[in-house]
């Protein structure tokens, strides 16, 4: 009996009939030999934990900057949640786990500095080139600019791992459900974002619990607080809050999922696919999050700090892609070599967009700030 029968039989024991099971995978673009002790999804999950995109992650903003200190959340951080809480719901519905950690190890790698904000430069810069979008970029990465062997360009994953990741870049294109594995994913970044952005709100100064208190889903986890341990304030109720909040919106999307997989018993992973159903919370907590995704917009990430921190940003990196557009010669040799395939403005939206925020602003500062913007 081979190490990798072992593997398969392990999954077989061990995940739900509809999971998607290693040994049904089609495989990736460059054929390669099995691993003697690791599934496939497990060596992608390793690739990109060990790629350089990832590494840099550490250095990108997920919604406030250094300078306000160094409790919130980066972009890494953010990802490392979505990963945990993914395969707790992953582990519950006993789905493949190493398909989800890889995924959601994937699913931020093409951000660029500065986030949302750096990312709608980037777009409007290379509006007549395709434009640009963090989920399509996280594909290029990791099947055309990261190079780790050399037998093959990127990573070469596996294909289930670069379709979850192109299903979150074409997010309105019709066709067959995403794989179980993939809608965890997509769940766990709502839930991670919902709580981790009104911890990191209140503990900044944003917003209070008091204001927030006012908002439904706020006020049904404070009152599960306060029965539970009457007379909490301060930093304790803040984080007792949002471990609360993580919870109630786990517990609702296993709820919903337990109901609905428990008919599909002995169904395979394509065969799921067939279905409308979709991994994530019920009607009720569903229109609780958007009253509160949308206070967080109108409160925290319009807030007048953060505004600022938006329009300087954004200004640098459109001052930097016109800049290196006209000075090829501050680009790397990579990027120049890269020119030659996509063209210079694909090229140095590729370099600006693997930047960290510290070394953008480095940049910028040593090259460009006394120039005029293009």
């Amino acid at each position: 009996m081979s190490r990798q029968q072992t593997i398969a039989e392990r999954e077989r024991a061990q995940l739900a009939s509809y999971a998607m099971h290693s040994e049904d995978s089609v495989g990736r673009k460059y054929d390669e030999p099995e691993h003697p002790y690791r599934g496939a999804f497990q060596r992608d999950r390793d690739r990109i934990l060990h790629s350089s995109a990832y590494r840099r992650l550490s250095g990108k903003m997920q919604v406030f900057t250094g300078d306000m200190g160094d409790y919130h959340r980066t972009r890494l951080t953010h990802t490392q949640e979505v990963a945990s809480i993914a395969r707790t719901i992953g582990r519950a519905l006993r789905l493949n786990e190493d398909l989800i950690e890889a995924l959601a190890l994937l699913h931020d790698i093409g951000h660029p500095p500065f986030g949302h904000a750096g990312e709608d430069a980037l777009d409007e810069c290379l509006a007549d080139h395709g434009g640009f979008s963090h989920n399509r970029q996280a594909l290029t990465i990791v099947e055309e600019l990261d190079i780790r062997y050399p037998r093959f360009p990127g990573l070469n994953l596996c294909r289930e791992t670069l379709e979850g990741q192109l299903i979150r870049a074409q997010k309105d294109q019709a066709g067959l459900s995403p794989l179980l594995e993939v809608q965890v994913v997509e769940a766990a970044d709502s839930i991670t974002y919902d709580a981790h952005d009104t911890d990191d709100a209140i503990k900044l100064g944003m917003v209070t619990v008091e204001q927030m208190s006012e908002v439904p889903l706020i006020s049904d986890v404070l009152g599960r607080v306060h029965l539970r341990d009457p007379g909490l304030a301060g930093s304790m109720l803040r984080k007792t809050v949002v471990h609360e909040l993580v919870d109630v919106q786990v517990s609702d999307v296993l709820v919903r999922a337990f109901n609905y997989l428990s008919d599909y018993a002995g169904c395979t992973a394509a065969e799921m696919r067939q279905s409308d159903f979709r991994v994530g919370p019920g009607p009720s907590l569903a229109a609780k999050k958007e009253t509160l995704e949308r206070f967080l917009y109108d409160t925290v990430y319009r807030h007048p700090r953060l505004m600022k921190v938006r329009t300087v940003a954004q200004n640098r990196l459109k001052q930097m892609y016109f800049g290196y557009l006209e000075r090829h010669d501050l680009l790397p040799g990579s990027i120049q070599q890269r020119a030659a395939a996509v063209g210079w403005p694909v090229a140095v939206g590729d370099y600006l967009a693997g930047m960290t925020d510290r070394f953008c602003d480095a940049q910028f500062h040593r090259y460009f700030e006394n120039s005029v913007p293009g």
